[in-house]
């Protein structure tokens, strides 16, 4: 897998699904810590609004340019709504975050040619671009 974080890690374009306004959670966390080490992010959460000045996109579907990653920090059971959403948009490229993962979405993944990272942090396992 760590070739797999290798090659994630070095796309500068993330959607963070399950993006949040509050600073407390993991949605938060993320978005902040990758638009600091320089990707471009777009956070996704129904509700929309902003966080800390970047639009919350209501869906996949609403971004402005596809994602090379989509960064997923939702519970399982969404996140086999959201990797099924994927596919659909023609994204291949998915990081479940740890908790956000089940058995279904990592297969779902597999059988259907996505490349799915899980179990590791995204926070652990950036870069940091130089503007």
């Amino acid at each position: 897998m760590q070739e797999l974080i290798e090659e994630f890690i070095n796309r500068r374009v993330w959607a963070v699904v399950g993006a949040s306004q509050n600073p407390a959670k993991y949605g938060y966390k993320i978005v902040q810590d990758l638009t600091a080490a320089g990707y471009k992010v777009y956070p996704v959460n129904p509700k929309g609004g902003e966080i800390e000045g970047i639009q919350v996109y209501r869906s996949l579907r609403e971004l402005p340019e596809k994602p090379e990653v989509v960064d997923i920090v939702v519970p399982p059971q969404v996140t086999e709504e959201v990797v099924k959403e994927c596919r659909e948009l023609g994204l291949t490229r998915i990081w479940m975050q740890p908790g956000a993962e089940s058995e279904a979405a990592i297969r779902y993944c597999e059988e259907n040619g996505m490349q799915v990272v899980y179990g590791v942090c995204a926070m652990l396992n950036k870069k940091r671009w130089e503007e």
